[in-house]
């Protein structure tokens, strides 16, 4: 895993200009991009100070630029941390693509009603929780977010890393909502399979969980991710039909080298060698969870 981390107004890398179709293998129609971010740009999109990085903009064009060279038709917007609380850019992209864009936002647990409707009328499907970033919302008000979920018809995200799941694993697998874990449950590979982290992750899965297969190059030590494969393969296994892909576009708080988006759906090749189930990841399994449309209704960007 990347622990040379600069300070956090250092600015991080931009994604790589030139993403590429994967050459491994075929795209289903519907694929899903389940983890992407949009960043504005101050003064009109201000960054919160106690950010833990500091992220050049990604504009929803390049964005876009990225999903029609990969090949991918929906995709998942899931508020930056660097942005706090200010959803404005999120409920913005979602209301100009609404049927291309779902999105997760960060808000605090005491908005009054009417600005939950607000977002849900957006495309907001969720809410992100995370205790690993600047700007996120920890677990404290884990009750709370659970009940809005629950009347909102939204689930739960996660970004953490499975040391600090360990004191709530057993109330998150009484859940009233679905939930899923960002970044394959943010683990070093280095750990080995059988290490305390991995393994609860596999019993959440088991008691219900979601996991986004995404941010290989976060817990990797290969420079081609080839590490993540058996970590990869023993979640899927677990659960084929709650495992979802995600890019991490633009690759926010990471300083090694840009991975292309192309190389990172090819991981998938490894990950899941068997096409449906490959499919199920790329396609079906999201648009059950996002409630994405089921036939070609739009066209690609």
């Amino acid at each position: 895993m990347t622990t040379n981390v600069p300070d956090r107004l250092a600015v991080c890398p931009a994604p790589d200009p030139n993403p590429r179709a994967p050459t491994r293998l075929r795209m289903p129609w519907g694929a899903v991009d389940t983890h992407a971010h949009v960043i504005g740009a101050p003064p009109e999109y201000p960054l919160i100070e106690n950010r833990s990085y500091t992220p050049p903009p990604a504009t929803g064009e390049d964005y876009f630029r990225m999903l029609a060279a990969t090949g991918v038709t929906f995709a998942v917007l899931v508020q930056v941390s660097v942005h706090g609380t200010d959803n404005r850019l999120l409920t913005d992209m979602l209301g100009r693509y609404p049927e291309r864009l779902r999105g997760i936002a960060v808000a605090p647990h005491d908005l009054p009603e009417r600005e939950w409707l607000k977002m849900k009328e957006a495309g907001v499907v969720g809410l992100r929780l995370n205790t690993l970033s600047g700007g996120g919302i920890g677990l404290d008000h884990l009750d709370s977010y659970e009940a809005l979920c629950a009347e909102l018809g939204w689930h739960l995200q996660f970004l953490t890393d499975t040391s600090r799941l360990d004191p709530v694993a057993s109330r998150l697998s009484k859940l009233r909502v679905p939930y899923i874990m960002d970044h394959m449950g943010h683990f070093a590979v280095s750990d080995g399979l059988e290490s305390a982290g991995m393994q609860l992750m596999l019993k959440l899965m088991a008691d219900g969980a979601w996991v986004k297969l995404s941010g290989a190059y976060r817990v990797s030590d290969a420079p081609d991710y080839a590490d993540t494969v058996p970590f990869a393969q023993a979640l899927i296994e677990a659960a084929p039909d709650r495992c979802v892909w995600g890019s991490d576009w633009p690759h926010p708080a990471y300083w090694g080298p840009m991975p292309n988006d192309g190389n990172l759906l090819d991981l998938l090749a490894d990950w899941a060698p068997d096409e449906a189930i490959r499919n199920a990841i790329l396609a079906d399994n999201a648009h059950r969870l996002y409630g994405f449309p089921d036939s070609p209704v739009v066209g690609q960007e």
